[in-house]
């Protein structure tokens, strides 16, 4: 399959998703629509960085840096400060041997 009919392929699966979502600016959504919505960046989020820490070899490093990024994001909501917190103590764990 050439390139730009694999481009013309993938335009055709994403414009139509993301004009749909565009279309829904002005609708209404009933109260539990909103709930679940709420929660689905928390769902993404969570899909991206569990895979990712629990699935490697280091893994207890990376549950270290996890952690304290994650406790100082919620505690100070702070992105910058938990980023480079847990990155911090993913070397700090990394230098000790963990």
């Amino acid at each position: 399959m050439s390139i730009p009919v694999v481009i013309l392929l993938m335009w055709a699966v994403t414009y139509p998703a993301r004009l749909l979502g565009l279309s829904l600016g002005r609708l209404r959504l009933p109260p539990f629509w909103l709930a679940f919505l709420r929660f689905v960046p928390v769902s993404v989020f969570a899909a991206l960085i569990v895979p990712d820490v629990l699935g490697s070899p280091e893994w207890p490093r990376r549950l270290v840096g996890c952690v304290v990024g994650g406790l100082l994001m919620w505690r100070t909501r702070n992105l910058a400060l938990g980023i480079l917190g847990g990155f911090g103590a993913y070397w700090v764990a990394r230098g000790v041997g963990l």
